[in-house]
Formats: structure tokens, C-alpha cells, sequence
């Protein structure tokens, strides 16, 4: 932190000024006890300062050391490939992907297969998303849903493609959020304008006080020398010189306190505006939830819990030899060691149909013992409606007709709007046969019933909401997921949710009406960066001091606009360094700890400016009406 910057308070200047006017009387020892006070307050400011900034900076410099490096780019010549550092790609530029590659430029796809980008660094969201050359929404606005567009910073997780580069550097989503962080102004923050108005209120009392002393002074002493002498003293002792050294030592002591409850503080302003914040903004993945898929329900095609369903997509998901994903990881998972070890041993591998992108399921086949073979199907459920012609229900096996169909849709529609993605599983038989299975022989399949997913909530978070909730805090979640998934977090964690409002319905609204939403909305969802940003400014606008807490590229515009911003040790580089606050665990308990640490440091500093205020004031009084009876000496002065 600069020495400039401690320094730079009202106090600490009208103090500099009264000891230059103490000097200049050649009041020696006033000047020399004046100077001392501010030099401590600003050394005191400086130092621990300085040794938090690099607490922080320890935490960030985690992340210098374990930078993935890009894929070089590499550009179509008329009959060769040609491999390129990042830095020489520029937009039209045709560039090839495959599994592993980070994406070094925004880019837009022209060909690509089976493709799909991991973009949590941008959304927070930890699923990767698919990308195609032909939009299945053309009329998406925001471009990080665009399932066409491809950006810089995030990485290739399977698939293959070829893309053109539109934008590089600066120019990219990427460089345009690191730019605005750097580039907004640091603006006086809530504890910053509060010291700043006792300050001016003090400073105002006593350019007010002085020229009345000098006035009764030096009318009724007729020495006009000696009353400004004694005004300046009236002047002096009504500033509380130890203000400034008491706030700085105080949350000097509350940071150090924190950094014991796993609270980094990179400035020590920001403990007064924890003990403050009237408003919490957070993001949902990781924050309320474990940021992990897990497996939350296993039914029949009516909705009732169904282990024959679980089983059959253990067995899908155990004998599949492809890359196994998030959902794959969550089934296996969800199957008891013991009730897995005897599928495996039940049932064996005979062959595999292995997922595509177009097909959107895959198959494996297993026997039991030398009995028939059974075809397992799991996937996208369109796509397992489109080769199935039966139904188990209720133990029977029925025909997948019209009215079945409908019945279907009532279940996986409930599923749907309780926030989990559904995934569908059937069976056939078929006889015991050599050779290999093709994508012919998922036909005719029996629709068995689904498994749904969730990022399920932390054990920690509805006791946290509810502790923040006592102590006045009103807790909003901004997420970049669906509307559908954060609602049900919501619910499952005790957050009445309300109306939710999404991020193509915030483009089309003023400030005013933004704002006047934002105040009774506690759910945000499908949010893009700036939303996120701008509804923090306008809470703040409106009187309220407000945290937000983020570990994203996407938070950071908003931990920069917020009062206090917190991010965690695992955040990327640009949300640490936007952050105020780094959190050492990423639980919502550790934040209320600290926010109860936060009051109780303003509460010590709060007593201090009442009872020097009011001490000051009332020997200043005293001496004031006891100068018009009694003779003044130029050594009286008040020391408060």
C-alpha cells in the first residue's frame, strides 16, 4: 500500500496543518506531539497494511505458478497446417481443436465434432456445454450461451473442431472483463465516506468554534494575538488526535483476528464494511453447493424410486470404455460397494455401442452367465424415445403409446422443473450371438425409467443463510445457470427464491426499474458478467452496503463495483485481485464469523469517536467560559 494513501485522511491533514501553524508560533512541543501522532497513525496504516496486501498476494501467486499453457494456434496455408505462439494469431485466422486444447482467442466454430468446451472459468458453471457450427438458438443475446461462439479462457474437453478467429487479446470477452476491473476507479467505499462525513462534521464544528473564541477573545481581551493563540488551542483540542492511530490499530487487531477464522484481509477498510454489509450477492456453484454432480434420483417411468433403473445405469456407466463424465462419475458413486461388487461380479462385458454426439446415448451389452444378452441404453431422453416401442410400468411391460407418452412427459417435466437434469435408461434382450453390436441394434428398446442430477447444496449453507438472516443481512444468489436449477437450490437451502428474474429481462429494463427490482428479487439467473455488476451498483445506489462473493473471470467486474468483494485461495488470478477479502474455505459460515468480527471492531471504533468526541467538546466548553472570567495564559492550552 502507498505511503500516500495511509497518510491521506481528513484527520491526518488538519492535524499536518495545526502543527505547521503550532511551529510557526514557535509552540515546539505541540508541533513535535502533533507530527508523532500522525506518523504513528500512518506507519501504523502502512505496515499492516502492506503485510496483508501480501498475504493476498501469496494466495495469487498460487495461481502464477499453475498456469495451463494454450495450445499454439495453428493456420490454414494452402496444403499445410502451420503451428503459431498465441500472441501471432490474429481474427481470420482458421485454427484446429481437439481434447485438451485451451482456447487461445474468441472464436467462432466452422466445422466441428462431438465438441464440447469447458467454459467454468467464464460462467462458473462446472458442466461443459456443447459447441456446433449451425445454433440451435439463433436468437440467443447472451454470447456465452451462444452455442456457436467459443472464448478465450476456457479449455476443450472432448470433440474435435475447426474455428475462425474473430477477436484476439484485448478484444476478447476475456480481455474486455480483465480491462474493465482494471480500468473502474476505485471509487470511496461505504466505511471510506463514513469516517470521511465524522471527519468533515468535526472539522466543520470546530471552523466554526475557533472563529467564535477568537471573536469573544479578542474583544473582551483586547489582545488579539493571545486569542488567536487560544482559538488555535480550542482548534487542537477538538480534533481527536488519536483517531485516526485507534481505527488503524483496531482493524489492524480485527485482521488479525480474522486471518485465524481462514479470513484474509487484503485491506483493512473492508473489515468495517464486513461488520456493515446489509446485502450479500453470491454466486450459486460452489458457494451454496458442493460444485460436484451427484446422482439425486432413480426412478420408473411413473416416478417412483426404482433400484432395477439405478442398477441398469451402474452397469452402462461401469463398462463403458470411453472417457467417463461428471454424470457417469455421479452413477457410479450412487451404488453402494457392496451392491456394485455384486453387479460386477453378476453380469459380464460383451460388447459396447459408444456414445456420438448426434445419436446422444450409448450402449453397452452384458450377460449373465451363458444366459441372453441384454442391451443397457442411456441417454438424452428424445433420444431414447426415439428407439424404444415398450414401457415397464408398474412391473408390467406396455406399450409406449400416446397416453403413455403423456404420462412420461408429466413426470420428466416435475423432474425438469426441480432443477435436475434428466437422463433416460432402457433395456432389450437379445439373443447370445458372436460379433459386434452396431447402432442398428438399438431398436425396440423398453423405456426402464431415469436418473436425475444435481449439484446438491453444502450441509453448511441453510445454517449459514440462517445465521446471516438474524444478523440482518439479506443474502441474493446471481448465477449464470438456469432459472430452474438455482430455484431448487434455493428452495432445498430455506432461500424463498420469489419471482426470478433472468438476464434477457435485465437488458431490457432502466436503472430505475433494475433497481427497483433488485431490491425485492433475491434469485438472478442466466446472468452474463455486467448484469452481475450492474445490479451491485445499483444496490449500492440505493443506500445499501453490499458484498459480493465470487471466484470467477465472470465475478470479477462485480467484486471490483461491491462494497466489500470476497473471493477464496482457489480463485482465478482476477477475482483475487479484485477481492477485498480472500476466503481460506469457501463456506458461507466462515463469511458470517467474520462478519460478527467486522461489527465487533466498529463497535470498539464506534466508542471511541462518542466518548473522545464528547470529552473533547465538554473541556473545550469549559475552558471557553472560564477564559471570559479568568486572565489567559498563553500556556493554558487544552489537551484532550
Amino acid at each position: 500500500m502507498h505511503l500516500w494513501t495511509c497518510y491521506r485522511n481528513p484527520f491526518n491533514l488538519l492535524l499536518t496543518v495545526l502543527g505547521i501553524v503550532s511551529y510557526s508560533t514557535e509552540d515546539l512541543f505541540a508541533a513535535g506531539v502533533i507530527a508523532l501522532m500522525v506518523g504513528i497513525s500512518t506507519l501504523l496504516n502502512f505496515h499492516p497494511g502492506g503485510a496483508l496486501d501480501q498475504s493476498g498476494g501469496c494466495a495469487e501467486g498460487d495461481g502464477e505458478q499453475h498456469r495451463h499453457r494454450a495450445a499454439g494456434g495453428e493456420r490454414a496455408g494452402e496444403s499445410r497446417w502451420l503451428e503459431l505462439p498465441i500472441d501471432q494469431l490474429v481474427p481470420g485466422d482458421i485454427i484446429r481443436l481437439s481434447a485438451g486444447d485451451m482456447i487461445p482467442a474468441d472464436l467462432r466454430i466452422l466445422q466441428a465434432r462431438d465438441l464440447f468446451v469447458a467454459q467454468a472459468s467464464l460462467t462458473g458453471e462446472s458442466l461443459p456445454v456443447e459447441k456446433v457450427a449451425r445454433s440451435r438458438d439463433p436468437l440467443q443475446q447472451n454470447p456465452l450461451e451462444c452455442d456457436t461462439l467459443c472464448f478465450m479462457g476456457t479449455n476443450v474437453v472432448s470433440g474435435s473442431a475447426q474455428a475462425i478467429v474473430f477477436a484476439t487479446g484485448g478484444r476478447t470477452w476475456f480481455g474486455q472483463l480483465a480491462g474493465r476491473v482494471s480500468e473502474q476507479e476505485s471509487e470511496p467505499n461505504a466505511f471510506q465516506k463514513g469516517i470521511s462525513r465524522v471527519s468533515m462534521l468535526l472539522i466543520r464544528f470546530m471552523l466554526v468554534m475557533a472563529p467564535v473564541v477568537l471573536l469573544i477573545n479578542g474583544y473582551t481581551k483586547g489582545d488579539w494575538w493571545e486569542a488567536a493563540l487560544f482559538a488555535l488551542s480550542v482548534a487542537v483540542g477538538l480534533t481527536p488526535e488519536m483517531l485516526p492511530m485507534i481505527v488503524t490499530s483496531t482493524l489492524a487487531r480485527g485482521a488479525v483476528k480474522l486471518s485465524k477464522q481462514k479470513v484474509i484481509v487484503k485491506h483493512l477498510d473492508a473489515i468495517q464494511n464486513f461488520g456493515a454489509m446489509d446485502i450479500l450477492c453470491t454466486d450459486k456453484t460452489g458457494t451454496l453447493t458442493q460444485d460436484k454432480i451427484v446422482l439425486e434420483n432413480h426412478t420408473d417411468v411413473s416416478g417412483k424410486v426404482c433400484e432395477r433403473v439405478l442398477h441398469a445405469a451402474w452397469l452402462n456407466s461401469h463398462y463403458q470404455t470411453g472417457l467417463k463424465n461428471l454424470l457417469d462419475t455421479a452413477v457410479l458413486d450412487g451404488v453402494e460397494l457392496d451392491a456394485a461388487r455384486g453387479l460386477a461380479e453378476r453380469w459380464q462385458k460383451v460388447d459396447e455401442i459408444p456414445f456420438d454426439f448426434e445419436r446422444r446415448r450409448m450402449s453397452v451389452v452384458v450377460k449373465e452367465d451363458d444366459a441372453a444378452h441384454q442391451l443397457i441404453c442411456k441417454g438424452a431422453l428424445q433420444e431414447i424415445l426415439n428407439v424404444s416401442t415398450q414401457v415397464r410400468y408398474n412391473g408390467d411391460i406396455v406399450p409406449l403409446d400416446d397416453t403413455m407418452l403423456r404420462r412420461i412427459r408429466r413426470v420428466t417435466d416435475t423432474l425438469n422443473r426441480q432443477g435436475l437434469r434428466v437422463v433416460a435408461v432402457a433395456t432389450k434382450y437379445l439373443p447370445a450371438r458372436e460379433g459386434d453390436y452396431q447402432r442398428a441394434d438399438e431398436s425396440d428398446l423398453i423405456l426402464e425409467g431415469y436418473i436425475a442430477f444435481l449439484d446438491p447444496p453444502k450441509e453448511t449453507t441453510a445454517p449459514a443463510l440462517k445465521a446471516l438472516k438474524a444478523s440482518g443481512i439479506t443474502v441474493k444468489i446471481l448465477t449464470g445457470d438456469s432459472e430452474l436449477v438455482a430455484a431448487k437450490v434455493c428452495h432445498e437451502v430455506g432461500l424463498d427464491a420469489g419471482e426470478v428474474v433472468i438476464g434477457s429481462q435485465i437488458e431490457a429494463m432502466s436503472d430505475d426499474e433494475l433497481a427497483a427490482l433488485a431490491k425485492r428479487t433475491t434469485l438472478f439467473a442466466r446472468l452474463a458478467p455486467l448484469h452481475k455488476e450492474r445490479i451491485v451498483t445499483l444496490l449500492k445506489r440505493e443506500g445499501h452496503v453490499v458484498g459480493f462473493m465470487g471466484d470467477g473471470i465472470n465475478d470479477a467486474p462485480a467484486l471490483r463495483a461491491a462494497d466489500i468483494g470476497i473471493s477464496v485461495d482457489g480463485a482465478v488470478d482476477i477475482a483475487r485481485e479484485a477481492a477485498d477479502i480472500i476466503l481460506l474455505e469457501k463456506s458461507l459460515m466462515v463469511l458470517e464469523e467474520g462478519v460478527i468480527e467486522g461489527r465487533r471492531t466498529f463497535a470498539n471504533m464506534l466508542k471511541y469517536i462518542k466518548m473522545t468526541a464528547s470529552s473533547n467538546f465538554g473541556n473545550v466548553f469549559s475552558v471557553l467560559v472560564a477564559s471570559a472570567f479568568l486572565p489567559f495564559l498563553r500556556c493554558c492550552r487544552c489537551t484532550c
